[in-house]
């Protein structure tokens, strides 16, 4: 029977820490059996703003931490036979292969043999011309972005048997990442859907980093978890039968119990008996969770479904700007200072001639429940007349830069024409992306990889 395959997550989010795939690599290593090396590193905006910025330079718009998440491992990855599948090809796969490939040189290492997996782009011309057929006046043609679609993990696979010791790729469902070296080791059939599924959740496990293995999920006297500072990745096993344990880095903080797993099995899933993906529908309502060790924990019955016929794909477009302000005011009566400031912002705005709506919070009194209408601030709120250290934020977007602008002239001028005690003013302005999500026929969206020499 074909030997158990180990797959680590060495990220789960443009951003992530970029020492924690390292603590992973070693035990897979330790562990002496076959291996694999994900990382996921693309969300939705992620990916438009890497579009955006391969525009200004060809040679970018893959992820910009890919030097950072990749030096402390691939010697070892290689050396090991520990293949390195990953979505931080973003915009630009090709860009990333290629430093992927001088990053080795610059190591000292030999060069690997770097596959790329593309057709998740479909922001050529005939790609567009599809997706006007299908959103119709949705498509936002004068500001229109780019477009990818979800792909799933056959090229991902088809290239790991070819030999591929690294694979970039670009907007492949987070899953898959798992799915295509847990295809290439085991050859299951592509309409074999429970393993399929089975593969699909230790991917869906692993997606979010240390999510799984208790960083999102500690929470003080209430959820504890011991030394989150060092919280360790996960690693999943899966067996030929499909079988899953999740476990996490060795000598590392954080846990991995019927809790954290739980969490993470049912995190951005909308139906447990019909999670959408591109290689399959996984079905999870009958799932089990047995602890089966120290920071050990075995998932099993997970069924398949035969895959969807359409693919999702998301457009973006520019949304003109964001505009985002903030002020602080401390001691006695510090809220209602907060709320006079935000008061003189909105009025002074709708003096000037601008009527857009404006958001606006009292940090440490109302914010994460407040509402863009404002009217959960109409009224002070019963617990924040003894709030002795409050920051006003307001945020606007709006499709004229002038209009941004003007609002984050007006948080400065509270520093000498609002009230009293405010200070440590912050204001930033950024462009704004939309989007609009459709599904595409699958049979649309050519995928294929190659390799980069």
């Amino acid at each position: 029977m074909t030997a158990p395959l180990l797959i680590g997550s060495g990220a789960g989010f443009s951003g992530d820490r970029t020492d924690a795939a390292l603590p992973v690599v070693r035990t897979l290593i330790a562990a002496g059996g076959p291996g694999a090396l994900i990382f996921e590193t693309l969300a939705e905006r992620t990916l438009a703003l890497a579009q955006l910025a391969r525009r200004e330079n060809p040679e970018h718009g893959y992820e910009p931490l890919l030097d950072l998440l990749l030096t402390p491992v691939l010697g070892l990855c290689l050396r090991h036979g520990i293949p390195v599948i990953g979505n931080f090809g973003a915009a630009n796969p090709h860009a990333a292969a290629r430093r992927v490939l001088a990053l080795a040189a610059e190591l000292g290492l030999p060069a690997p043999r770097v596959a790329v997996v593309e057709g998740d782009d479909l922001s050529h011309e005939a790609g567009r011309a599809m997706l006007r057929g299908i959103v119709g006046e949705a498509f936002p043609e004068a500001r229109f972005v780019c477009a990818n679609a979800y792909i799933g993990a056959r090229a991902i696979a088809d290239a790991l048997r070819e030999g591929a010791q690294v694979v970039v790729c670009g907007r492949v469902a987070d899953p898959a990442l798992a799915v295509g070296p847990a295809m290439a080791h085991f050859g299951w059939a592509w309409d074999d859907w429970d393993r399929l599924a089975a593969a699909t959740m230790a991917g869906h496990l692993l997606e979010c980093g240390a999510q799984v293995s208790g960083g999102y999920f500690a929470d003080p006297g209430m959820k504890d978890v011991p030394d989150v500072h060092d919280v360790g990745f996960p690693i999943a096993r899966l067996d030929a039968g499909g079988g899953i344990e999740i476990f996490k880095a060795a000598n590392t903080g954080g846990c991995v119990d019927l809790r954290t797993v739980k969490e993470q099995l049912l995190y951005e899933v909308h139906d447990p008996s019909a999670y959408l993906t591109p290689d399959v529908v996984a079905d999870i309502g009958a799932v089990t969770v047995e602890q089966v060790g120290p920071d050990r924990v075995a998932v099993g019955n997970v069924r398949g479904h035969p895959r969807p016929a359409e693919l999702k794909a998301n457009l973006f477009h520019q949304g003109g700007w964001f505009a985002e302000g903030e002020i602080s005011y401390a001691g006695p009566n510090a809220a209602a200072r907060a709320r006079l400031a935000a008061d003189i912002v909105r009025k002074r705005m709708q003096g000037l001639g601008h009527e857009a709506p404006i958001r606006c919070d009292l940090i440490g009194v109302l914010s994460v429940f407040a509402d863009d209408g404002g009217a959960m601030l109409a009224a002070p709120q019963p617990h924040e007349a003894g709030a002795r250290d409050v920051r006003m934020r307001v945020a606007l977007a709006h499709e004229d830069k002038a209009v941004a602008q003007a609002l984050l002239r007006e948080v400065n001028a509270l520093y000498t024409c609002g009230p009293a005690g405010g200070g440590g003013v912050r204001t930033a302005l950024r462009a704004r992306l939309n989007a609009t999500s459709c599904l595409v026929p699958r049979d649309a969206v050519a995928v294929t990889h190659s390799f980069v020499a």
